[in-house]
């Protein structure tokens, strides 16, 4: 485990945003406004959820899953969260006792909710940074993470493959890839089903997948091949 790195709507009749995802993709979860951290040393703490564009902060139930796949000490490892959003995943990481969490965002709403909850708590080896993720992820690579958190934007991927943000996840996929530790994994979350042959182009592959709702999660490792 390597502890350096690379630094670095439409709209509807009144203004209203009209999402342009289907009723049936949209994530469970928790209320607007907050959502709360389930374990670690910050538990119960609240997160501020801010009104930005695509935001959906990981619920309960799935943070859970992740959770025990990861295991509930999190002590010594690295993790990025290069969606954070509100930071549900990244802050949950480090509350559960992560060295160095960055959490990465470029939505201006989203990085104040971030800085002010980091402000708040103070937890240890947390970093926000302001940017976009691809780019970052792109100028991560080998630099050892030993998690890294992927729930990109779902808004356009509606359509199916080939559609809308189909490029944005496979780029940061195969980024990632490149980002973790030999023995790191990738964190996924995806309106749709990632098939076995699709992670193997990008030099990835399952060691945990479920379902919640219209959400799909995985949680992903580097590809093993045979010499």
């Amino acid at each position: 485990m390597k502890t350096s790195h690379t630094p670095l709507k439409h709209v509807q009749a009144g203004g209203r945003p009209v999402s342009t995802v289907p009723a049936q993709l949209k994530k469970p979860h928790a209320k607007a406004g907050e959502v709360r951290i389930i374990g670690g040393t910050f538990k119960r703490s609240k997160l501020t959820v801010p009104l930005a564009s695509g935001l959906r902060p990981t619920g309960d139930r799935i943070r859970e899953t992740l959770f025990n796949w990861l295991g509930q000490d999190l002590s010594g490892r690295t993790c990025l969260d290069a969606f954070a959003g509100c930071g549900a995943l990244g802050f949950e990481a480090a509350s559960r006792g992560a060295s160095m969490t960055w959490l990465v965002e470029q939505d201006r709403a989203a990085l104040q909710a971030l800085n002010a909850s980091q402000a708040k708590f103070s937890m240890a080896g947390v970093r926000v940074v302001a940017g976009d993720a691809l780019s970052l992820l792109g100028a991560q690579k080998g630099a050892g993470w030993d998690v890294v958190f992927l729930d990109p934007p779902f808004e356009t991927i509606a359509g199916g493959a080939g559609g809308g943000n189909e490029t944005m996840f496979a780029q940061a996929l195969q980024f990632a890839a490149m980002a973790i530790a030999p023995d790191g994994v990738v964190y996924l979350e995806a309106p749709r089903v990632w098939q076995g042959h699709e992670l193997a182009e990008l030099g990835l592959q399952v060691t945990k997948s479920s379902k919640a709702g219209a959400v799909y999660f995985y949680l992903l490792e580097q590809l093993v091949t045979s010499t």
